[in-house]
């Protein structure tokens, strides 16, 4: 049986809005995966580590048949396919970077394994990952949060704006 997942999008180096938008589309070309709604972009300021651009955040629902570990694995691939690297000690963390895809959520699975974490950790604390995912999915509910919608970091929002 196909299952519903969310992925938030982000980017601040090189043409971050146009990489976002091809990388959307790139998700609805995985394997046994279809792209069921885009949300508008959003320019947000850094977080974690701020001396750095804006980035361009969005998100994208899903249906697939991947298992979660097997998605994951194709988002890994489209952020090498648009240039990422990742440092194998994590030390770029909330750095700059041409590509970010987080898989947010699995369907209403708890996921705790060595790199794969679903619910995204950080998800419910998260305004920039938030809004554009109650975009696609508005009455979506966070495992161990509750619905998205009345989570203080979507009230949080002022710092983000929607792109034309």
């Amino acid at each position: 049986m196909d299952s519903i997942a969310c992925v938030g999008l982000g980017a601040n180096l090189g043409d971050a809005a146009a990489t976002v938008r091809a990388a959307q589309q790139a998700l609805g070309g995985l394997p046994g995966t279809r792209l069921l709604a885009a949300s508008r972009l959003y320019r947000t300021p850094a977080w974690g580590k701020t001396a750095q651009p804006d980035f361009i955040n969005a998100a994208a629902l899903l249906e697939t048949a991947l298992p979660a570990r097997a998605l994951l694995d194709g988002l890994l691939a489209i952020e090498r396919r648009f240039g990422r690297t990742r440092a194998a000690d994590g030390s770029d963390r909330w750095g700059a970077r041409t590509l970010d895809l987080d898989l947010l959520l699995y369907g209403d699975e708890v996921i705790d394994e060595p790199g794969l974490h679903v619910p995204h950790p950080h998800l419910h604390e998260r305004a920039f990952a938030l809004v554009p995912l109650l975009e696609v999915a508005p009455l979506v509910v966070i495992p161990g949060h509750g619905p998205a919608r009345k989570l203080p970091a979507v009230m949080a929002a002022g710092d983000i704006e929607a792109l034309p």
